[in-house]
């Protein structure tokens, strides 16, 4: 067997060549995994923030919402 070798240039062009090819051929499973990734970086953030805020009753949330509801919206 033969040894091949490639430089960092040579290797990184593979590299972005291949993802390229990989990402195209399946785009729709990269869609739906992009998806999956910025929702559990959302809920990630959304939990942290809830750590850190004292609670609000629903009650006081309604409150805020009913002057909205008043004026179509």
């Amino acid at each position: 067997m033969s040894e091949m070798t490639l430089n960092l240039t040579e290797l990184k062009e593979i590299l972005k060549s291949a993802i390229v090819e990989l990402l195209r051929d399946n785009r729709e499973e990269f869609s739906e995994l992009l998806a999956d990734v910025m929702e559990d970086i959302a809920m990630e953030r959304a939990i942290a923030q809830r750590e850190t805020t004292e609670m609000v009753s629903h009650e006081a949330i309604f409150q805020l919402l009913e002057p909205k509801r008043r004026c179509g919206y």
